[in-house]
């Protein structure tokens, strides 16, 4: 599917439209993540990159990638040392 969008000419005239292209799409991917409607996985798919990009895009944003408390953390990994 393709949506077409209309920015003004001084927004893009400093950016080759492939470059925009490809900054819309991140972000809109970072931004499904942020808002919980995708798991890690769709965000790589759709800004075409690998899981492990996606994980440093959201450490330079500010979002985190495990969406733990330390104490459900702590808990979860207690579970892997009773095993």
């Amino acid at each position: 599917m393709q949506i077409a969008i209309d920015l003004p000419n001084d927004f893009v005239e400093f950016q080759a439209v492939p470059d925009i292209r490809q900054e819309i799409r991140t972000s809109y991917a970072l931004w499904l993540y942020q808002q919980k409607r995708v798991s890690l996985g769709k965000p790589a798919e759709l800004a075409g990159c690998d899981i492990y990009d996606v994980m440093s895009i959201c450490k330079t944003n500010r979002q985190p990638v495990i969406d733990m408390t330390r104490d459900e953390l702590l808990e979860e990994l207690n579970g892997f040392s009773q095993s």
